[in-house]
């Protein structure tokens, strides 16, 4: 038996230094054993800024290592799968960063092939950890609001013209706001109120060329769709809200309505939420209980950061929890192939503009 879980990060960028690593250190049970990037700058620096030494530009050799137990996957969505495969055909545990591969067959053979390893797999939605979006979720769980009407998400950010690298390049993505962005909303839909039974959806393309660079993937998308439990959802994101800001002070909203009252959340203010009332004249806003800031187990101090950085932390804590208790992650890749299965529904609604049917995964 091991002293410490070893977990391998396969691809060393901006998302796996600044959410997994602090992430990891959390962990009394868990280190950094091998990094992985195929640009040599980044590798570098990632050693640099961890410690740890034991380092390679190809991920089948981090895989073969023994002192590797489970692996966290940052890379382009469009190497996302096949490296997840790998992992599992090589018995690692997985953490996949999202959209978790670039279509609902490739994330279906990646659900299939963990679930008969019988290794741990997770999503990283990583705003399911936003101490507000759990105490929504568990208020909507107790029938909070009564019969549930509507939800509705908004994602609205100000990038400009700026270059997004591989995420503004097809090939590399597979889509642009709809899976950077608006795949966490379609996620909080189904932690909410569950499945869609159909959608209907548009996307749109402003920038062509980012600082030199060509983009040919939206900048804008909206779905409105229903689900299965008679309620309806309205989705939009955007990367074009002039003014509107980046990252956890841009708008970042959900919204359900029910027939005893309402629920809001908003990323900005992630330690309450808002409440609306039968009968009220507006909405109130309600501290969130104490239990709910930190994940269940996570010894991480939520006043001690950032609110709107600290929460992505408990993710982490949340794989490493799942792999000791040999239980499902939460979320899982089954959590990522439902919102993928959306996605491409997305997408071909807005190729044949008519609306589609979800099938259920």
């Amino acid at each position: 038996m091991k002293s410490k879980i070893g977990i391998g990060l396969i691809g060393c960028g901006g998302i796996a230094l600044a959410n997994h690593v602090p992430g990891i250190a959390l962990s009394p049970v868990a280190r950094i054993t091998a990094l992985c990037d195929a640009d040599g700058a980044v590798l570098n620096r990632a050693s640099e800024q961890t410690g740890v030494s034991s380092k390679t530009s190809r991920y089948e050799e981090l895989l073969a290592m023994d002192s590797v137990d489970a692996v966290i996957i940052a890379t382009p969505n469009l190497f996302h799968a096949p490296i997840a495969l790998a992992a599992i055909k090589a018995g690692k545990h997985v953490l996949c960063e999202k959209p978790i591969a670039m279509n609902a067959p490739e994330a279906a053979a990646m659900c299939d092939e963990a679930r008969k390893a019988g290794v741990r797999h997770m999503t990283a939605f990583t705003y399911r950890f936003v101490p507000a979006m759990r105490y929504m979720a568990h208020l909507l769980s107790t029938g909070a609001i009564g019969v549930p009407y509507h939800f509705r998400a908004q994602r609205f950010q100000d990038w400009g013209m700026r270059s997004i690298g591989w995420r503004q390049v097809a090939r590399m993505a597979g889509s642009g706001e709809l899976g950077d962005m608006l795949s966490h909303r379609i996620d909080f839909a189904h932690l909410l109120f569950g499945g869609f039974t159909e959608i209907v959806a548009s996307l749109r393309k402003y920038i062509d060329v980012r600082e030199g660079q060509a983009s040919d993937l939206d900048d804008w998308v909206s779905i409105l769709g229903s689900f299965e439990n008679g309620a309806t959802g309205v989705l939009e994101s955007s990367k074009l809200v002039t003014g509107g800001g980046e990252g956890g002070r841009s708008r970042d909203l959900c919204e359900v309505n029910g027939s005893e009252g309402s629920l809001v959340y908003e990323l900005g203010m992630p330690f309450h939420i808002r409440v609306g009332k039968k009968g009220g004249s507006g909405f109130e806003t309600v501290s969130l209980p104490k239990e709910f800031l930190t994940l269940p187990g996570s010894n991480r101090d939520p006043h001690a950061t950032d609110p709107l950085v600290g929460f992505r932390y408990d993710q982490d804590v949340e794989f490493i929890q799942a792999i000791l208790e040999q239980r499902d992650c939460r979320p899982s890749f089954v959590d990522g192939l439902r919102a993928q299965i959306v996605m491409d529904a997305a997408m071909e609604s807005d190729r044949t503009k008519q609306w589609v049917k979800i099938r259920p995964c």
